[in-house]
């Protein structure tokens, strides 16, 4: 017996602008949580359904629900939703959809559309129940509540109030680590931000802390933020994972507790593509409370919602050899326009004042190699030239910069200080981006032993070595390694290097009365590097590395540092040099290693110093 389509259609006027409320309106994983939805699993689908769909299945209390999902589709911020084919229980199939329109005074009207297929006689009785009465109220709270959130000043996940479930003794464990990270120098203000969101904060806010989001809410600086993460880590009050990134969707791939399990190729199920793990983008470190304290929540409640994948602003399934038009505000930007099943894309630039048209098509033949410039609001005609159902995706290029990546967190002294041990698997090599490199090393160091003793010239080494330790983390950076007189220093951006070691020098050169005047050799390059393990440790190598060191090892006579062309020319070095702090030389060499071609580096010093004009090994050929 065939059993007709119910429909039922419910509509809320909300006070927040479709914009505001989409983050939360569109978050379905979150969404199915609030409503006491069922945590669901997935399958794999073995090829057996169409290019996007998944296999999923929940318990309800009225059975085991097993469905095949179609990929979401959705326009931010107008429109969102999803079709689901039951393979058993009362429903045959049940479509979703969410619908912001923008009101006259700013706020939202908010349509929902729910559209159920009974499989049985027991679904003409189970779905009035389950749709009009406990549906209904699920989505009247929960819309509401999104509203009240949306309209704060400065709206977050922190809102969202929740049970709190703490272990047995996991009061007491919480109290005693606040004691713990208040003795070691924690700032008082954000440890108790950070218990009150243990106490507070629902099961799904604590099982992802990104400690950047949370310093941009809170208008705290992210490094404070991020190294008291990391000391409350190792205090026992939070645990960290990393979490491998896919490039194309973004999505979380693969979690783990240890920078050695991260493998550097990956898979990724949901766009079909093996990928290169690199930690500039790919790694991303995030926290949640310890085990001891609170259970780690790991359920989903949704796998394929638009806030799973927010960088994505549409998705669209078009049927074989059909057309869909629509019309949507775009940010100014860099997007590119693909599908799930087809390699490649196309790539375009939303500018305020360009064509308000754009046509895009998906073939068996490769995408177009042009790059069309469209306006902020544009039409866009998707095409599907091939015979089968394609999902249209249009994704901002640009990444969030939330994201405590890999290669910003093993550069900080903190992290390589409470974590000594966190490295890659032996024999693994992941790419980090690019790097800032320092090698230094005590001049005239045999002497000092020669002239001052044993015990006197290693307690100044000694010393040394903790006031470079302290001005590479005063410019976020951190100490890889040292090499008897030498160090290996490691920064995210070159003016942070390049600032430390002159500032080191010029203590190092002004000592206490009495002691010797030390005189530092600094090289600094920037580029690619490569992480490693090396001696259980977290180490870099490649070109970068070694021509950081070549720089360190000529033979100078000047209380500065020697930088590369590449240093010297990032933007933010160009300007400190123009401030009059330094002076700068510009000068050619032959480094080691590199003996057919010739260099043109740099010599910095601190401003009113003599030496840069005595160094007669460097041949200047540019003043400035």
């Amino acid at each position: 017996m065939a059993f007709s389509e119910q429909y039922f259609r419910w509509q809320w006027s909300l006070r927040s602008s479709p914009e505001a409320l989409w983050p939360f309106v569109s978050d379905t994983n979150r969404f199915n949580y609030d409503g006491g939805n069922p945590s669901l699993k997935e399958e794999p689908a073995n090829g057996a359904l169409p290019s996007g769909y998944r296999h999923l299945y929940g318990t309800l209390p009225m059975g085991t629900l097993e469905w095949d999902e179609e990929p979401y589709e959705w326009v931010r911020p107008e429109r969102f939703g999803v079709m689901r084919h039951f393979r058993q229980g009362f429903m045959e199939r049940l479509l979703v959809e969410m619908e912001l329109a923008p009101r006259a005074d700013g706020g939202t009207v908010l349509t929902s559309h729910i559209r159920v297929k009974p499989r049985d006689l027991s679904g003409l009785f189970i779905i009035p129940y389950f749709i009009s009465w406990r549906t209904r109220r699920h989505f009247d709270k929960s819309f509401r509540a999104y509203d009240r959130i949306a309209s704060l000043p400065t709206p977050s996940v922190l809102d969202f109030p929740g049970n709190v479930n703490f272990i047995t003794g996991g009061r007491r464990r919480l109290k005693a680590t606040r004691e713990a990270l208040l003795q070691q120098g924690a700032w008082p203000h954000l440890v108790e931000r950070l218990v009150h969101i243990i106490q507070n904060s629902d099961d799904m806010t604590v099982s992802r802390l990104r400690p950047y989001m949370l310093a941009d809410v809170w208008g705290i600086s992210r490094r404070h933020v991020l190294s008291t993460f990391l000391w409350a880590t190792r205090e026992g009050m939070l645990s960290f994972e990393w979490n491998v990134l896919c490039p194309l969707c973004r999505g979380s791939k693969q979690t783990t507790t240890t920078l050695g399990d991260v493998a550097s190729q990956v898979h990724c199920d949901s766009c079909n593509i093996d990928f290169t793990v690199n930690f500039d983008r790919s790694v991303e470190l995030t926290f949640h409370p310890n085990p001891a304290i609170r259970p780690h929540f790991t359920d989903q409640f949704c796998v394929g919602g638009p806030q799973v994948t927010p960088h994505i602003v549409v998705q669209q399934q078009v049927g074989p050899n059909d057309m869909r038009e629509l019309t949507l505000p775009l940010e100014e930007g860099r997007y590119r326009m693909r599908t799930l099943a087809l390699r490649g894309g196309q790539f375009l630039r939303v500018r305020s004042k360009a064509e308000s048209q754009g046509a895009f098509y998906a073939s068996v033949d490769s995408w177009p190699n042009v790059e069309p410039e469209l306006s902020s609001k544009p039409t866009l005609q998707l095409q599907n030239r091939t015979d089968v159902s394609q999902v249209f995706i249009l994704e901002r290029m640009a990444w969030s910069d939330q994201a405590a990546t890999a290669a910003e967190v093993t550069t900080l002294q903190t992290f390589r200080d409470l974590f000594a041990n966190e490295a890659l698997r032996p024999g693994e090599k992941i790419s980090v981006g690019s790097l800032t490199v320092v090698f230094t090393d005590l001049r005239g160091s045999t002497q000092i032993y020669r002239e001052d003793g044993d015990a006197v010239a290693f307690g100044r080494v000694m010393e040394h070595f903790d006031i470079l330790r302290r001005a590479i983390d005063d410019e976020e950076g951190a100490l890889v390694k040292t090499m008897g007189d030498a160090v290996m220093a490691v920064f995210r951006r070159p003016v942070s290097a390049l600032r430390a070691f002159i500032n080191a020098q010029k203590i190092l050169m002004a000592p206490p009365k009495g002691a010797r005047p030390l005189h530092l050799k600094v090289g600094i390059h920037s580029g690619p590097c490569v992480a490693v393990t090396l001696n259980n440790k977290l180490d870099y190598f490649g070109s970068t590395v070694n021509m950081a060191s070549r720089l360190e090892a000529l033979d100078t006579s000047f209380d500065g540092a020697i930088i590369s062309s590449a240093v010297r020319n990032d933007p933010e070095v160009a300007e400190w040099l123009q401030t009059g702090e330094v002076e700068a030389k510009a000068f050619e060499a032959a480094l080691k290693g590199f003996e057919n071609e010739k260099f043109l580096l740099w010599a910095v010093i601190p401003a009113g110093q003599k030496q840069i004009e005595q160094a007669q090994s460097l041949e200047v050929i540019v003043s400035q």
